[in-house]
């Protein structure tokens, strides 16, 4: 899943895909690249975030969308919305899948739109919100797999409850959304335990602050060996989808974990 925000303000790439032509043409690059979803996104969820409004969201993403279908109509693509009107033209537009950080609890019409389509859904743990959730370097946990495994398990049930079949359902872990550095290493060492969940999962670990040197000029864009690595533990853990910026590069990575594997 290459990444594609159409944003000022991403943690890693704001306002580098901010128009539309450079957004386009990111994502026929990324597909070419190897990236099987596209996944674009008009609203930042970094931490301190603020919520940008659905109006601007369309605005954002809706013609890309638009545009990526008219010149590939097979690539995946993928809406990263927690609003249930931003998925719904998304989806109209050609979107295939939608990515909710929030899995399905910021928006009480969300399930009822992915439920009345034919879409996949991306379910994925976070604790607090944008604003808030690395408040004091981010939150408590007793078992923090276990307390992820429980929450995503939750939010099935309630996805199902909603009309939503499991087949349509992709789990996410959630590193660097409401967790401290030892929590998103944690989740990388025993990620095979939320695999054995029974859902696809969803590693999005790319250029994330817990892979940096914890210095004042660690630059986001610099954490491309950090990023290979969690590819890879991921991509050995039996992760479905890894969710990146530098696509060309995981592509190769992925390659060879998967021919280790298979020797």
């Amino acid at each position: 899943m290459g990444i594609l925000n159409v944003t000022p303000d991403s943690f890693s790439d704001g306002g580098d895909y901010f128009e539309p032509d450079a957004a386009v043409a990111r994502a026929l690059t990324m597909v070419a690249e190897g990236a099987d979803i596209v996944d674009v996104g008009g609203e930042s969820t970094r931490p301190g975030a603020e919520p940008a409004p659905e109006e601007e969201q369309l605005r954002r993403t809706i013609p890309v969308i638009r545009a990526i279908r008219g010149r590939d109509p097979d690539v995946a693509i993928s809406i990263d919305t927690r609003s249930a009107a931003v998925a719904r033209a998304a989806l109209e537009a050609g979107a295939d899948m939608v990515n909710d950080v929030s899995a399905l609890r910021d928006d009480p019409e969300m399930a009822d739109v992915v439920a009345g389509s034919e879409a996949v859904v991306v379910l994925m743990h976070r604790r607090g919100s944008s604003v808030d959730m690395q408040e004091g370097g981010g939150p408590h946990y007793d078992d923090v797999i276990g307390e992820i495994a429980a929450f995503l398990c939750e939010r099935r049930d309630v996805a199902a409850a909603r009309g939503i079949e499991g087949a349509r359902i992709i789990f996410d872990p959630g590193l660097g959304f409401g967790k401290r550095v030892e929590h998103n290493r944690m989740i990388l060492r025993y990620l095979h335990r939320l695999v054995a969940l029974g859902q696809p999962v969803l590693v999005g670990a790319s250029r994330k602050r817990f892979l940096g040197r914890g210095s004042e000029d660690d630059e986001p864009k610099e954490r491309l060996a950090g990023s290979l690595a969690c590819a890879s533990i991921a991509a050995m853990a039996g992760a479905a989808i890894l969710r990146v910026h530098d696509v060309r590069a995981t592509v190769e990575v992925v390659r060879l974990c998967v021919a280790v594997q298979h020797a």
